[in-house]
């Protein structure tokens, strides 16, 4: 399996990926895996991709390790498990391309709405910060965890809730890389348990690995020179990104 044609869909994918996991947006994320399909099939790419976003969490983790939100990410964690062992349970039950066409219309309205109020506010007028909302936070965890692990879609949610609050952007992103890094750490388990993650499949990460450290690394550094005005407009436009992608995933082709 480790020939050009393999690495030929992988570093691309991967390298986005880890653009990704340091800071620059989760549409980067959902190119990872379909990009890996073209070589083989969907389940292995995601099996193969596990490992590599665990050592991607631990090296955002550490370039982040001085900025987090603790009340956001304790609010959402929550329902982010409940939401994991729930797609665990269902995952054979609900098609995945049902959930993708959810997920990328709320995403598409929330974002639309964003850039139609910040078009019609005032010229020095700044929209303030939303608040917190513990029933809001879980669901939109609970739904974040559950996309995460039957359709690989678990940011567009995430920032649905927590765009609006307008954190800091280092702190949104330390925040957000806790909260993917403990998820992916959790499913884990349900990898294990479902199999895929074999000797071949785990020779296959490891081969990836200086891509993925290179690519998180410059990622994190990118972020950190991005100013708040610059910083949401981005985030959102790669949230508009991601749910044109979760389309594309449900058209037949």
């Amino acid at each position: 399996m480790l020939d050009m044609y393999f690495f030929s869909a992988a570093i691309p994918a991967v390298t986005l990926v880890g653009l990704s996991k340091g800071g620059l947006g989760g549409a980067l994320a959902l190119m990872g895996v379909p990009l890996m399909a073209l070589v083989m099939p969907p389940v292995q790419a995601a099996a193969i991709f596990l490992p590599i976003l665990i050592v991607m969490d631990m090296v955002a983790l550490w370039s982040w390790r001085h900025f987090n939100h603790r009340e956001t990410l304790l609010l959402l964690l929550p329902g982010a498990v409940l939401g994991i062992a729930f797609g665990w349970a269902t995952a054979a039950i609900i098609p995945p391309n049902a959930l993708r066409l959810v997920i990328a219309i709320i995403t598409m309205l929330f974002v639309l709405r964003y850039f139609y109020e910040t078009w019609k506010t005032k010229p020095g007028h700044v929209i303030p910060p939303g608040p917190q909302n513990r029933i809001k936070a879980s669901f939109w965890g609970s739904l974040s965890g559950y996309a995460s692990f039957v359709a690989h879609a678990g940011g567009p949610p995430f920032q649905i809730y927590v765009l609006p609050l307008k954190l800091d952007p280092k702190v949104y992103t330390g925040m957000s890389v806790r909260f993917f890094a403990i998820m992916n750490a959790i499913k884990l388990i349900p990898y294990f348990a479902l199999g895929g993650l074999d000797t071949t499949n785990l020779t296959a990460s490891a081969s990836l690995l200086p891509v993925a450290l290179i690519s998180t690394l410059a990622g994190a550094k990118i972020v950190k020179y991005l100013k708040p005005n610059i910083f949401y407009p981005l985030m959102y436009g790669m949230a508009f990104f991601a749910a044109l992608k979760l389309l594309w995933d449900i058209l037949p082709i």
